[in-house]
């Protein structure tokens, strides 16, 4: 392409210069730049190349960062970003140091919220609106732009009812593509679906994109989903009834991709007095084949459970299980694909359930399920079940239900920045009276973990593990049921490592060895309960450190250096050093970076070794 627009632009106001010719132009080569950037860094794909003519239309049209524009979820506000002066830091984007993948506060005054949860924007926008209402407001316009995904949260719906009961002036755009993050899955998708399907809105057949692709088990689920919107949206016939009687103005649907239409709708509406919601069809992935083609997540981005890798570990035990357990069911919140159920779901298609991004929701199904007589398995990103953890404890908990909770991503992620690190789990399930924490250090030992889990009936069990390659080891290497397993037998420091944390703890080991130091390692495997072998063994020693990636105080380590303190057991407490994740907001990195900066390297570890047992010297 010989145009060079995109280089020109260094503000939103930039755009108001170049014609409808140009603009066209300017689409095109914005899409082949995120493609030629996301190949290159990694990120979110098709949500960005769906979204290029609605963020135009949005910047030509309102004035940011004086008008407030919200993105929900923020990994589609790549175009955003482009538009407001950070194209020539695309290079970075992901990178350490670099341009976050989502809006950041710190990077622009035209991102208000770092928004890389779903369903929460409709919260911002009532707020932000209310106070810019205020009799000493700035009277500023608030727009929030929300896909069809993010309806299928609850918190999107209290949002929804606030927004209309209030009249604030708040510009919604419902940004509509059949998809979260897999196709959607909710009896409103299912309304929307309607809309885009009826030839009265929309005029051409390549305007439209059916919602429930042809994967088998979604499109069969869709008809008998749990509903993951509150009764009144079942009875609904159009989105208009059910907007306009929550007191929200509904206009639409539009295409999503005609420029000129959008700036239009959005100029007649930018001035209306309440809240009002325009309504677009748009297409994931939108120009680039790969995408468009990918049946599952349209590219929503380029990670991919990968061979050798814990999820891949998980996807296995989980159909081995199932076939020996007709009770088993499956439960993921609208991510079928990264948390490894897509094969589970093709072959146990009546026993996977997706919820849509509705994981509170899926939480307290699940205890229901339980109470039913299944064996719910919750597959979900550690960083999303703490958007439940009220579930967790008063309906699972508190009711002592087996429902199995299978955490992908638990630790330093990386890429995905502080929204994403799955810092949290340990704290707060360990907390939870009854529950069950276990951490495999191995491909293998996910699986037996997940057998010995299902052997539980008395109360919940969580496993937890890591982004990152699982090793691969014997069968003399694997632990059993609750109980840790020592690795190396030593005299004067005792290592306890937490999951993944274990090959550092070793490689520690070594270099330890190397100085005359003697240590003792332990992959203590079952967080809650603790293994009292364990613990006594450590007591042992003159000095014990523990090595985590979730959060240090409150975490596993703390709870071991407790039992200690407190065990009674006859001699010396041993000094104890404490190793994990501070607790503070952890930008995005590598994760072996932001392990090292943490101390949790192998240099790290043996470092917190040698202080320790210079204070017992």
């Amino acid at each position: 392409m010989d145009t060079n627009h995109l280089q020109k632009i260094t503000c939103p106001a930039d755009l108001r210069r170049l014609g409808d010719e140009e603009l066209t132009e300017l689409a095109e080569e914005i899409r082949e730049f995120i493609v030629d950037t996301v190949n290159s860094t990694g990120g979110h794909l098709g949500s960005n190349l769906g979204v290029v003519e609605l963020t135009l239309a949005l910047h030509l049209v309102f004035d940011s960062p004086r008008d407030i524009i919200l993105w929900d979820t923020g990994h589609q506000a790549y175009v955003h970003k482009m538009l407001t002066g950070r194209t020539e830091h695309f290079k970075t984007l992901r990178q350490p140091g670099g341009l976050s993948g989502y809006p950041s506060r710190e990077e622009s005054p035209h991102d208000w919220i770092e928004n890389s949860h779903a369903s929460t924007v409709l919260s911002y926008a009532h707020g932000l609106a209310t106070a810019q209402q205020a009799a000493d407001g700035d009277q500023r316009r608030v727009i929030a732009v929300v896909g069809d995904g993010s309806l299928t949260g609850g918190v999107a719906f209290e949002g929804l009812n606030n927004i209309g009961h209030s009249g604030c002036n708040v510009t919604l755009v419902l940004n509509d593509n059949g998809r979260s993050y897999a196709p959607t899955i909710s009896r409103l998708s299912e309304s929307l679906l309607r809309v885009r399907m009826d030839p009265r809105y929309v005029r051409t057949d390549n305007q439209i994109r059916k919602v429930l692709r042809d994967i088998p088990w979604v499109g069969d689920l869709a008809g008998r989903a749990l509903g993951a919107t509150k009764a009144a949206v079942r009875e609904m016939v159009e989105p208009r009834t059910f907007f306009d009687e929550l007191g929200i103005s509904y206009f639409g649907p539009f295409d999503g991709h005609d420029l000129g239409k959008l700036e239009r709708v959005f100029s007649r509406v930018s001035h209306l007095e309440g809240p009002c919601l325009v309504h677009v069809l748009t297409q994931k992935g939108r120009g680039y084949a790969p995408a468009e083609n990918d049946l599952v997540k349209n590219m929503h981005d380029t990670s991919y459970a990968k061979p050798g890798s814990y999820t891949e570990a998980f996807t296995n035990a989980l159909i081995k299980e199932a076939e020996a357990r007709p009770e088993l069911v499956a439960i993921t919140a609208a991510m079928p694909d990264s948390t490894g159920l897509l094969p589970f779901a093709e072959r146990f298609a009546d026993r996977c359930f997706d919820v849509g991004i509705a994981e509170q929701h899926a939480v307290t199904a699940a205890a229901g399920m339980a109470m039913g007589g299944l064996r719910p398995v919750v597959a979900i990103y550690s960083t999303f079940l703490t958007r439940a953890i009220d579930q967790v404890n008063l309906d699972v908990g508190l009711h002592n239900q087996p429902v199995v909770f299978c955490l992908d991503r638990a630790g330093i992620t990386g890429d995905d920045g502080p929204s994403h690190h799955g810092v949290l789990d340990m704290v707060l399930l360990t907390k939870i009276p009854g529950m069950t924490v276990l951490a495999p250090s191995s491909y293998q030992d996910l699986q037996q973990m997940l057998h010995d889990a299902l052997e539980i009936t008395t109360g919940p069990v969580a496993i937890r593990w890591a982004k990152t390659a699982a090793p691969s080891v014997p069968e003399d290497q694997v632990g059993y049921g609750l109980k840790g397993r020592k690795v190396a037998d030593g005299t004067d420091v005792c290592l306890l490592a937490v999951g993944k944390m274990l090959a550092s703890a070793e490689e520690a080991a070594g270099l330890l060895e190397a100085e005359g130091v003697s240590a003792t390692v332990w992959d203590v495997r079952s967080v809650k309960p603790l293994d009292e072998d364990m613990l006594d063994d450590a007591s042992g020693h003159r000095a014990v450190v523990t090595i985590e990636d979730g959060w240090r105080e409150g975490g596993a380590g703390s709870s071991i250096a407790h039992h200690l303190a407190h065990s009674g057991r006859e001699g010396p407490v041993p000094a104890i050093r404490v190793l994990g994740v501070p607790n503070e907001y952890i930008p995005h990195g590598k994760p072996d970076q932001i392990l090292a900066d943490c101390g949790l390297d192998p240099a790290g570890i043996a470092e917190a070794a040698r202080q320790a047992l210079a204070v017992k010297a």
